[in-house]
């Protein structure tokens, strides 16, 4: 089985910073992209930010300047560091990943059960 767990949200003043972490845990043979996702009430799941097996990463034009995306590959872990928030920046926070449980096989996306980012003005 295969877990994504989100953690470090919370409430935060306009202007301030919070990291984010999802921590990927189970049979775990590999893990290729991981991405933050996020929803706001009532709109769809956009794609905050993505990261590579090799570090390249990609941001939505919304955060590119204020976050950033990481990962420590030997944790299986990944972060959004989330600076200069504000309001707009509300949302549920989901993390994802395309994980492989065994060579050979093919890298499946999982998701976490979501964490709530809320900005106050």
């Amino acid at each position: 089985q295969v877990q994504l767990v989100e953690s470090g949200g919370g409430l935060v003043q306009a202007g301030g910073s919070l990291r984010l972490s999802c921590a990927a845990s189970g049979s775990i043979f590999s893990i290729n992209g991981m991405r933050w996702y996020r929803q706001a009430p009532g709109k769809q799941r956009d794609l905050v930010a993505g990261i590579t097996s090799g570090g390249y990463t990609n941001y939505a034009d919304s955060v590119k300047g204020r976050f950033t995306i990481s990962r420590d590959n030997a944790k299986n872990t990944v972060y959004l560091q989330m600076n200069s928030l504000k309001p707009e920046d509300t949302a549920v926070y989901y993390c994802n990943a395309g994980i492989s449980t065994a060579r050979g096989q093919n890298h499946y996306v999982y998701w976490g059960q979501g964490t709530q980012v809320t900005v106050s003005s």
